[in-house]
């Protein structure tokens, strides 16, 4: 088996700025990668995207930072087509983007079904179709899911469901950029201690969760330590990148009672 490395790799992360996006950005560069480009959503991350390519270039590779909404097409078209510009060609692409909605199923209105679609489900689709045709061969793609794709719990159904397509997709993409050389996996961490979780989350539901795995006592919060999925997703670029076509569910996850 020929394993690989990052040494001198070149890696598209959206959602990059800040929390999981930025740890792994750090990580690359920090294990040699050569140049990381930095995907934010909003004005609102902005600040983040800086401090995170800052500290990427601290670490020795090139950093450059990407602006989008990725609910279009053609948004995530330019992203792909301006980071390929930017690094001279793209090895890695992580897709960490994400919005998570908790709220009763009678409850969900079109326009929040429609936004968790957007950006869970379609923007998922889209970037594999992109990465698909712009990574250079023997790459690897790795998008975020959710443990709920392997349990369940009452109030996620907009936000499971829109990220349940992403399995198959990722099936479907490994079965065509495998002929490349190009891995495609999806890992779904349980409940992240990240303002991500904490959002929509009441402080009961937040005091459950930190207690309702098995390895809760033996992460920082209970929940799942995003320190501990960075080098998971590392692995899964490198030495673990003949792993395709897999959901993974990553470090604890959902249980019910």
């Amino acid at each position: 088996m020929t394993y690989r490395t990052l040494n001198g790799k070149t890696a598209l992360i959206a959602g990059g700025a800040k929390n999981l996006g930025g740890l792994i950005a750090r990580d690359f560069a920090a294990q040699g990668a050569a140049g990381v480009a930095i995907h934010y959503n909003s004005a609102a991350s902005k600040a983040d995207a800086e401090a995170t390519a800052a500290a990427v270039r601290t670490a020795g590779a090139k950093a450059e930072i990407l602006q989008g909404d990725l609910t279009s097409a053609a948004a995530m078209a330019k992203l792909f087509s301006d980071a390929k510009a930017a690094l001279g060609g793209i090895d890695i692409a992580i897709n960490t983007t994400g919005k998570v909605l908790k709220k009763p199923f009678s409850e969900i209105s079109e326009a929040e079904y429609d936004e968790m679609f957007a950006i869970n489900s379609k923007a998922a689709f889209f970037f594999l179709k992109e990465a698909g045709a712009k990574l250079n061969d023997n790459g690897a793609i790795v998008t975020l899911v959710t443990s709920l794709l392997g349990a369940f719990t009452p109030f996620y159904s907009s936000y499971a469901g829109a990220k349940a397509p992403v399995e198959h997709f990722t099936r479907a993409a490994a079965k065509e950029f495998g002929a490349r050389g190009i891995s495609v996996t999806a890992v779904g961490p349980g409940p992240m201690d990240t303002p991500f979780f904490y959002g929509q989350e009441a402080p009961e539901a937040v005091a459950y969760h930190k207690s309702a795995a098995a390895l809760s006592p033996f992460s920082k919060t209970g929940l799942t330590d995003i320190e501990d999925i960075a080098p998971f997703i590392r692995f899964l670029v490198t030495d673990g990148w003949w792993i395709t076509g897999q959901t993974i569910l990553a470090n604890g996850g959902y249980t019910t009672k």
